[in-house]
């Protein structure tokens, strides 16, 4: 492990309202690509990648515990959730795809469910609370594959024929930071897809039935569409993502419901390139960020203003607190900060 001294310092004052926006590097892990995180308190965050590697904290990221799944070193672990400092659960993409379970802090861990279909490729996955969770992954024979656990994530129910409407030719996901699935209360979910189409699939019953948005964003090829989403309430969201082929460009990268995904809007002034992670830190404060830089939005996502052109891939914030990391290639994390210019 590899300790960073140096640190990022960039200041935005606009709205009448000054802000220092810190990025902080914590850690750098190999050269794992991660792309999953999940921040449990401003103690506790885990993330994943690439090389079959796993990164734990227990002290808010001052120091991380480099874990590889025995038998599980070449998987790219996309996406990861964990519930506390013992618990996780990570999912892969690619085939053979494989969710495996910890409870001991990493040290050991087990394979829960196997899927050898040539197809099979898992984009994301998130949980209502710590019993209750789903996963979603590209269509095989049209049919977008959904698993859902009761248990925490030990045992894993196919209910893919839930959702009744088939994808069109070209419409998959994106694993690009585990966050295209979001979870909500009530049973709320939304799934945003991409390629050749993009829609939002919401269901709001634990995915038992589904309904089908258009989703306009930048769309028509493999390598477009939405590639991370989120939501503040039940009604107000956010979608980025653009084409991650060409991150710099941004003719229709970001877009706004106040509806709960049913129609969107572009902002006044959108992000400035792709970006593949995107989070609420309160009802007016928003971040993205992707391969081409961060941008902050300081009213709600209506206007958006770079803070950094470091390339990332995955931006998260504390369930409970307000530890917010930021990780990409080449193994690192970084720290978000965020103070008032007084």
């Amino acid at each position: 492990m590899i300790r960073y001294l140096i640190s990022l310092f960039v200041m935005l004052p606009f709205l009448g309202i000054g802000q220092i926006y810190k990025l902080e590097p914590l850690n750098q892990m190999g050269n794992a690509s991660f792309r999953g995180m999940s921040i449990v308190s401003d103690q506790v965050a885990w993330v994943s990648g690439s090389n079959g590697t796993i990164g734990r904290t227990v002290d808010g990221g001052k120091t991380w515990q480099r874990i590889q799944p025995k038998g599980y070193e070449k998987l790219d672990f996309r996406d990861i959730e964990a519930f506390d400092k013992d618990r996780a659960v990570t999912v892969n993409a690619g085939s053979p795809a494989y969710v495996l379970v910890t409870s001991d802090g990493g040290a050991t861990w087990k394979e829960v469910y196997k899927n050898v279909d040539s197809a099979i490729f898992l984009d994301g996955m998130d949980f209502w609370d710590d019993k209750n969770g789903i996963i979603f992954g590209d269509p095989i024979n049209n049919k977008m594959q959904l698993l859902k656990t009761r248990d925490g994530g030990l045992n894993w129910q196919d209910v893919s024929g839930n959702l009744k409407s088939d994808l069109s030719m070209g419409e998959a996901g994106f694993a690009a930071s585990g966050t295209t699935i979001r979870t909500a209360g009530k049973g709320r979910v939304w799934i945003a897809t991409g390629g050749s189409v993009s829609n939002i699939y919401y269901s709001d019953n634990y995915g038992y039935s589904w309904k089908v948005f258009k989703c306009p964003i930048w769309q028509g090829e493999n390598s477009t569409g939405p590639f991370s989403i989120d939501f503040y309430n039940p009604k107000t969201g956010v979608a980025v993502g653009g084409n991650y082929l060409k991150d710099k460009e941004n003719p229709n990268n970001i877009l706004l419901t106040m509806d709960g995904g049913k129609t969107w809007q572009k902002p006044q002034r959108p992000v400035e390139g792709f970006r593949s992670g995107v989070l609420y830190v309160n009802k007016k404060t928003l971040l993205a960020t992707g391969t081409s830089g961060t941008d902050v939005s300081n009213d709600g996502g209506k206007n958006w203003h770079k803070i950094s052109d470091l390339s990332f891939n995955v931006i998260q914030k504390a369930k409970k607190g307000n530890l917010i990391l930021i990780a990409g290639n080449k193994g690192q994390i970084y720290q978000l900060k965020i103070s008032d210019d007084k």
